[in-house]
Formats: structure tokens, C-alpha cells, sequence
């Protein structure tokens, strides 16, 4: 009896010694690993965009230039708005519940030159230097969180110009359809890094799922925006970020137009 017990042992012992030093087969041999080894390949997770939340509603909010009007001289001009409804330099009520950057200043104009990156105002005056030639300015109420205000009157769109451009130089076409870039804009460090705001401004179009749209190519990743609204993109690897708009028609054709297409660079700091 004692020699069966020992002999049942000695044999277990030898499968387990057999199995542990037994190659272990490759991870191509099985569809479950083959996943895992593909997942790996895939490096971290990608980020996501998604509509952000509605915001703090300013409805009544308007905003009208008073000064300067065309044609104007080569040089630093004066700009003077008038804001009703609508309080510069304080903070969105909703502000801290955002998780976005947001400016310690309040509220304030973003002013936009030609569709170039904005300057922020936070007094209804102030003065800006402008070459000769034609400069499309938009300038529209922005919350302290940088999401503009879109209600009908919360904006300024004209053509300025200034000294004696050249004749051949086309005027803009305010009719006709439109996009501009607003955000995202500049360098983003510590929680600001988190989660950042897209955000743009169309004129004389609408966007839909079966009309047009805007399509938002991040870091060379496509995405159709059918609905005018603020975007978050969130999880965005550290390093520079690459974000192009395209203002496009129901086919996938680019509108023309001067602005309608635009790409930024901006950066997520370690």
C-alpha cells in the first residue's frame, strides 16, 4: 500500500515538473493572445470628443462696434464696442463646474483678424495695428471659459479697410457661406490639459447630419460635427496636437471660401 502511494507520488511529481519547464507556446498559436498582442500594438487609449454641456444661456446678450469705420489709416486704430447685456471681466456662473481653462480675467471679446488666432479683450476699447489692405474682423462675446456666446446679436462680422489696398483685391463676401476657428488656442499645462474645448463660429449655413457639416481632423483622425455646438476633447496624448476644420457640403465637397478651411497647432505641456 505504501509502495503504491509512494509510486502515485513520484508520477505527479514528474507531470508537474514536466508541465512547469514545458515551452510555453506562442502567442501566435491562440486568437485570444493574438488579441492581447494586437491590443498592446495599439498603444494607450485614444481620445474622445463629444458635445459639451449647455452652458450658461445669455440670450439678451449683444454686442455692436461703434468704433472705427472704413476707410481707415495704416497704423495703431482704435476699436470701441458696446455691450449690453452682458458683463466683461467677471467670471461664468458656470465657470468652475466646466473642468475646461478658463480665464482668471472673466469674460471678455474675442477678436479675430483675417481668421487669424484671436486676442482677448476685456474692456470694450482698445487699439490694434493694421497693415494696409482688407482685414475681415469678427469679434463675438466669450465667457470666461472661452465658449462664445451664439445667440443672433452677440457678435460683430465686417470688412475693414485700411490705407489704399490694391483694386484687384477681392472684398468679402458676406453673403455667402462661412467658418471661422475660435479654439482650441495656444498652450495648455497641468488640468487644463485634461479636456479641451473646441469651439468655432458659422455664418449664412447650417449644419446637420444630412446638410452640411464641419469636419475636424485631430492628429489626422476624422469626425463629422453635424450640430453647431462647443465640442470637449478629452485624453489627448502630451506633446503638439494637430486640429484642421473644413466647412463641407452634404457630398463631403469643401465650400469655398476664404476661411472655410483652417488648421492650428497647439500644444499640451508635459
Amino acid at each position: 500500500m505504501k509502495r503504491n502511494s509512494l509510486q502515485a507520488l513520484t508520477l505527479l511529481l514528474a507531470i508537474t515538473i514536466f508541465s512547469c519547464s514545458s515551452p510555453k507556446k506562442s502567442k501566435e498559436t491562440t486568437g485570444e493572445e493574438k488579441v492581447e498582442e494586437a491590443a498592446k500594438d495599439l498603444g494607450p487609449k485614444k481620445y474622445t470628443i463629444y458635445k459639451a454641456p449647455t452652458s450658461y444661456e445669455y440670450h439678451e446678450a449683444s454686442l455692436e462696434m461703434i468704433e472705427p469705420s472704413s476707410p481707415l489709416d495704416t497704423g495703431k486704430t482704435a476699436f470701441k464696442f458696446e455691450v449690453t447685456n452682458y458683463e466683461l471681466g467677471i467670471q461664468t456662473p458656470d465657470a468652475g463646474t466646466r473642468g475646461i481653462a478658463n480665464s482668471g480675467k472673466g469674460q471678455h471679446i474675442h477678436f479675430i483678424v483675417n481668421n487669424d488666432p484671436y486676442s482677448a479683450h476685456y474692456e470694450p476699447e482698445f487699439t490694434k495695428s493694421l497693415p494696409e489692405g482688407k482685414h475681415v474682423i469678427l469679434a463675438f462675446l466669450s465667457r470666461s471659459y472661452h465658449e462664445a456666446v451664439k445667440n443672433g446679436s452677440s457678435y460683430i462680422l465686417k470688412e475693414l479697410v485700411v490705407g489704399s489696398p490694391d483694386e484687384s483685391t477681392p472684398s468679402f463676401d458676406e453673403s455667402a457661406q462661412h467658418l471661422f476657428y475660435s479654439r482650441p488656442k495656444g498652450t495648455y499645462s497641468g488640468t487644463d490639459t485634461e479636456k479641451l474645448m473646441l469651439d468655432f463660429f458659422l455664418f449664412n449655413t447650417s449644419i446637420s447630419p444630412d446638410g452640411n457639416k464641419v469636419r475636424a481632423t485631430i492628429n489626422g483622425e476624422e469626425h463629422m460635427i453635424t450640430e453647431w455646438a462647443p465640442y470637449y476633447i478629452e485624453g489627448l496624448e502630451k506633446g503638439q496636437v494637430s486640429i484642421k476644420l473644413e466647412l463641407i457640403d452634404k457630398d463631403g465637397n469643401n465650400i469655398p471660401g476664404p476661411y472655410n478651411t483652417v488648421e492650428r497647432m497647439v500644444t499640451i505641456a508635459e
